[in-house]
């Protein structure tokens, strides 16, 4: 049994973050790396990667691939493999939004949402299990969303997307449990990040917040991060098929 000393330790581990370049992604990046992971940074803008991985440092390489492309999501995990040698943690951030009342979002709508939010996690996921099946040992961490558990209207697409990742997080701990490998979501609250920066900004928000959340103001993304690390480690060997919200306390109370 790992010491205590050792529970956090990723220095063997290697993990592949998507959407890396911004945000939460990038945070998760920087905390999985801070702890010893050697970590690839995905994402399409290659340019802003590159970026990160000099931020980060040698612990750190830009893989650039768009994740709704099944072809090139399955050839960026060949990669990892033939230059690592393993692949054992993969954190899954990326995810799109489009706030619009129930009559303006055809069925097209829900399937891009779908495509982007679910399938392309369902498709990384499941390249990705297969080596940790092999290497008996892998940890799979879906970022969702407080609007899993939880819907407001004007939101339905996002919200069926992020419940269904949640539910697909438990379907896959209960499937690759036996083999080592364990599935885990974190569902952020609001966190400023560059995305959220109109909103950031707003004063009205920034009140809201502080009464609607029991810790009363944003999240930062480095305390997405801290999660991130708990999932991937030996601290967390026998946590799965679990949403861990990060929140402030939204979903504590109303």
């Amino acid at each position: 049994m790992p010491s205590p000393a050792t529970l956090f330790d990723l220095g063997a581990r290697t993990a592949l973050v998507t959407g890396a370049a911004r945000g939460l992604g990038r945070a998760i990046a920087q905390g999985l790396a801070a702890h010893g992971a050697r970590v690839w940074l995905g994402g399409r803008d290659e340019a802003a990667l590159q970026a990160v991985a000099e931020t980060i440092g040698p612990n750190a390489r830009p893989l650039p691939f768009d994740v709704t492309d099944h072809a090139a999501t399955s050839a960026a995990i060949t990669r990892v493999l033939v230059e690592g040698g393993r692949l054992d943690i993969v954190v899954n951030t990326v995810g799109q939004r489009r706030r619009e009342p129930l009559q303006a979002l055809p069925a097209q709508a829900l399937r891009e949402m779908l495509e982007s939010n679910l399938v392309s996690a369902w498709h990384l996921c499941r390249e990705a299990s297969e080596p940790m099946r092999r290497q008996g040992h892998g940890r799979l961490i879906n970022i969702t969303s407080i609007a899993g558990p939880l819907a407001r209207a004007g939101d339905a697409a996002y919200t069926t997307s992020k419940g269904g990742l949640e539910a697909m997080t438990r379907a896959l701990a209960a499937e690759l449990g036996p083999h080592g490998v364990t599935a885990n979501a974190i569902a952020p609250g609001y966190f400023a990040t560059e995305t959220n920066a109109a909103m950031v900004d707003d004063p009205g928000v920034a009140d809201w917040l502080q009464r609607r959340t029991s810790i009363g103001r944003w999240g930062r993304p480095e305390e997405i991060a801290a999660a991130a690390v708990f999932l991937a480690s030996d601290a967390a060997s026998y946590v799965t098929g679990q949403v861990v919200a990060v929140d402030g306390g939204y979903l504590a109370h109303f």
